[in-house]
């Protein structure tokens, strides 16, 4: 009886806490450059210390106990269920935030994962003679499992290599099938997704194509975009291209080939994994100098990492611009809280008047490389400006939103400098009261409490309140909105988002307010409390 109760309970809870590892383990990219490994050294010797360190020690006691009183196994089951309904806790509370998808790729580490605890669990119980040493044995493999998960993804490398050859296969095949397909590649450290849907709108006017969903700009989330477009029947294809280190541009270009590209800006984002900005514009133009000799690429005259570049390829590039002379240039800029209104001047002396419910000068860059493309592909000037205005706010960018008496900025999905600081200055827009709930800026290598400092002061100009998430973190943007004078009784320290905007929705019950969502970071880079 009690055997069959160890096994249920430790069944159960392992099950249960695998669900929060498989969470994170997804977040940290399958521990891709080891985001996983620190992620879960900071979870087992800090944010969740006491839970693991309990689970070990209850776990070696009753390895060495040699009989299981009654006492003892009422404590157990007590204990078990503790660890249980602790882990439902912390799954159910970061789950919300960015839930855990139940990919083919999840299933094969979970199934494998289990495997492992079944086969250990059958050697304990072959191995160790009393009930009271197998709980313990077995609560030490549950104890050990985040790690163990790091095991598993290396074990199953070559099967996940294999899976992606045979997908590669088949999205190549059907690109095949499409041979006047106009493939067009998009990078950028910040503002492709919000640039892939401006141009997917102007393009829609006039052709039939797809492009890459939510922020799919890795190679798997390209060939998943093309094997799942249920028609060849297609004019252009929008692939977003993300990466992280050097040559990741280049691999998705040698997978999919575009032909046109748009390089949306340079920055240092993701600065902690590529070292420095030189490794970020070099990785960037990676894309630009992938297309062929009659191809066409986009580039922003306004960007300095854009124009001290010296290209080594030949291709037919267009210029857009707002405050240097560019092939496509926007002038007349009025920007207001409802939207911006500005007219776009073409190398060839046209004209073009137009309005976008999109705020801040970031857009008008993404609107000026779409326009500048689209036009040289052919799409009429009349359904340009008519597709710019039918334009729809990107979510979690800059979106605005209405709740009751609080207008949300929701620039939650940004985390750059250039992004912040648009953000801050579309805020400043807004008529009411203006608060900004933010972590701050991550992944910016040795720049970030410098870059933080910065967006510090930059809030201290604009906001009435700041709410900063994470003590830790957040330190250099506290410093700099003290540095500015900044009175320190408008800056509240909070734990998360929730806790922060529960805290504005109750004391701002009858006031009109916007609050600016700045960079809401996944759980993985959250401070516990």
């Amino acid at each position: 009886m009690k055997l069959a109760i160890i096994i249920i309970l430790s069944n159960i809870l392992l099950l249960i806490s695998s669900w929060y590892y498989l969470l994170m383990l997804q977040q940290n990219s399958y521990n891709e450059n080891q985001k996983y490994f620190h992620f879960i050294n900071n979870d087992v010797l800090y944010k969740y210390s006491s839970i693991y360190i309990f689970m070990l020690i209850f776990a070696f006691l009753l390895v060495i106990y040699d009989s299981f009183p009654l006492y003892l196994f009422i404590f157990y089951i007590l204990a078990m269920l503790i660890l249980i309904m602790s882990f439902i806790r912390i799954f159910k509370a970061h789950n919300k935030k960015l839930p855990l998808k139940i990919t083919s790729r999840v299933k094969r580490i979970m199934a494998l994962d289990y495997l492992l605890f079944i086969i250990y669990e059958l050697a304990i119980y072959y191995l160790l003679k009393e009930a009271v040493s197998k709980a313990g044995a077995i609560l030490m493999f549950i104890a050990f499992n985040p790690y163990i998960f790091i095991l598993v993804v290396l074990a199953l490398m070559p099967i996940e290599k294999m899976i992606f050859n045979h997908y590669k296969k088949m999205a190549l095949t059907k690109l095949n099938k499409m041979p006047n397909l106009k493939i067009i590649g998009i990078t950028g450290s910040f503002g492709k997704t919000s640039t892939k849907m401006i141009l997917n709108t102007l393009l829609n006017t006039t052709y039939k194509g797809f492009y890459t969903p939510a922020s799919f700009n890795t190679p798997n989330g390209l060939l998943i975009t093309i094997n799942k477009e249920k028609t060849i029947f297609n004019d252009y294809f929008i692939s977003e291209m993300g990466a992280k280190k050097v040559g990741e541009i280049k691999e998705l270009c040698d997978l999919v080939k575009p032909k046109y590209g748009i390089l949306t800006s340079i920055g240092p984002a993701h600065l902690e994994t590529f070292k420095s900005l030189e490794n970020i514009q070099k990785t960037k133009f990676e894309l630009i100098e992938s297309l062929p000799s009659d191809g066409i690429a986009i580039l922003n005259k306004d960007d300095i990492y854009q124009t001290s570049y010296k290209l080594k390829n030949k291709v037919k590039v267009i210029w857009i611009g707002i405050n240097n002379k560019a092939d496509v240039m926007a002038k007349d800029i009025k920007v207001t809280a409802k939207g911006t209104s500005f007219s776009i001047h073409f190398s060839d002396k046209t004209k073009i008047e137009v309005t976008t419910i999109l705020l801040g000068n970031k857009n008008i860059y993404n609107i000026l490389s779409s326009v500048a493309l689209a036009h040289a592909l052919g799409v009429p000037l009349n359904n340009i400006v008519r597709g710019i205005k039918e334009i729809k706010p990107i979510e979690h960018r800059l979106e605005i939103k209405n709740m009751g008496n609080i207008t949300i900025i929701d620039d939650s999905f940004n985390s750059n400098p250039e992004g912040a600081k648009n953000a801050v200055e579309v805020l400043n827009l807004m008529p009411n009261k203006k608060i900004i709930i933010t972590p701050g800026m991550i992944e910016m290598g040795k720049s970030q409490d410098t870059l933080n400092k910065n967006f510090g002061k930059q809030m201290a100009k604009v906001a009435d309140e700041v709410y900063l998430i994470g003590p830790k973190q957040t330190k250099p943007i506290y410093e700099g909105l003290i540095e500015e004078k900044y009175p320190e009784a408008n800056i509240k320290v909070k734990n998360s988002f929730n806790e922060a905007f529960a805290e504005v929705k109750k004391n701002n019950k009858n006031k009109e307010i916007t609050v600016l969502f700045e960079n809401d970071l996944p759980d993985s880079y959250m401070e516990g409390k």
